[in-house]
């Protein structure tokens, strides 16, 4: 099913700082969609894009497992001024349509996804910005001969996927319960959430409103912007060992940040510091405080990033 027809999330204030050259009304937020195919039929996905449409300077920033694109609005901000900014909802979150076959879930049709997203932005080339599931798109994509992705940063996810962590998020997938409350889904969030870390009352209810739909304007309380048969593909799989994803980051070519919260459970220290020596080598940074996974809404975290990427 299509959740289009049924989020009542409010709009975020399209308000942003101004800068030289580019005209406040260029850095607001636009809501768009893009048609794609997947095995079974076609499908909209959703994206916000934030920055000049005309830049040919393009970063594509894709969420984790259960969250949305808006969790990017306060790294978007920040990087408007330099980049036409994308940041899509993967199918079967957000604003993006509901599969109907629930197996469809998985990473050949979020990676086919991506590609039609990026040759409807109509660039050779972008940088880009993955969180947890994100980022595996990310590697996947950027993997391949040919690839459109010249500059990586991959937050708090890499070659090998932890059974652990996966057990974890298995629990919960697909399993809130309905909220009567926007209030109630804050603290249902803040409590799952809890390995993001220190996050402002702001970011938190940011987080929220953007993650929960109002049932029946609201009278029938909230649900979580995700299709709940995300979690029947996640424990179809009955992962019991850690996933091996080395060939794939060893393919990877281009300039590459890892990000990792230094209380991970789904990227090993480890794993962590292989990262630096093996396949693209890359940057290696921990943050202090947080598990999995850094939000990016700290003007710390984003300078790490933005430097990083305004390298090239």
């Amino acid at each position: 099913m299509s959740q289009e027809s049924t989020s009542q999330q409010p709009a975020l204030q399209r308000t942003t700082p101004s800068s030289p050259g580019v005209s406040a009304p260029a850095l607001q937020m636009r809501q768009r969609t893009v048609q794609c195919m997947g095995p079974h039929g076609l499908h909209r996905m959703a994206y916000t894009e934030w920055g000049d449409p005309a830049n040919p300077r393009v970063l594509v920033c894709v969420h984790g497992l259960t969250r949305n694109g808006r969790d990017f609005d306060h790294l978007a901000r920040a990087l408007a001024d330099r980049y036409r900014v994308v940041c899509p909802d993967v199918v079967g979150r957000g604003r993006s349509d509901w599969l109907q076959v629930k197996a469809d879930y998985g990473f050949p049709v979020y990676v086919n996804d991506m590609v039609t997203l990026i040759a409807r932005l109509d660039v050779d080339e972008v940088h880009w910005v993955g969180t947890s599931m994100g980022g595996i798109i990310g590697m996947l994509l950027a993997s391949q001969p040919h690839s459109p992705i010249t500059r990586l940063v991959l937050n708090d996810v890499g070659p090998v996927i932890t059974a652990t962590s996966l057990q974890r998020i298995a629990q919960y997938v697909g399993r809130a319960p309905l909220f009567p409350t926007m209030e109630a889904a804050e603290a249902w969030i803040r409590e799952v959430g809890a390995p993001f870390g220190a996050l402002t009352d702001a970011q938190w209810r940011h987080l929220t409103v953007h993650s929960v739909r109002a049932l029946d304007g609201g009278q029938g309380g909230f649900a979580m912007v995700y299709d709940p048969g995300l979690g029947d593909a996640f424990r179809a799989a009955q992962i019991l060992e850690d996933i091996d994803l080395w060939p794939v980051f060893e393919a990877v070519r281009c300039p590459t940040l890892a990000l990792r919260g230094a209380e991970s459970d789904l990227l090993e220290r480890a794993t962590f510091a292989a990262m630096a020596t093996r396949g693209p080598c890359a940057r290696t940074v921990e943050i202090a405080g947080v598990g999995h996974a850094p939000m990016l809404m700290d003007p710390a975290q984003i300078a790490v990033v933005r430097d990083f990427l305004l390298e090239a």
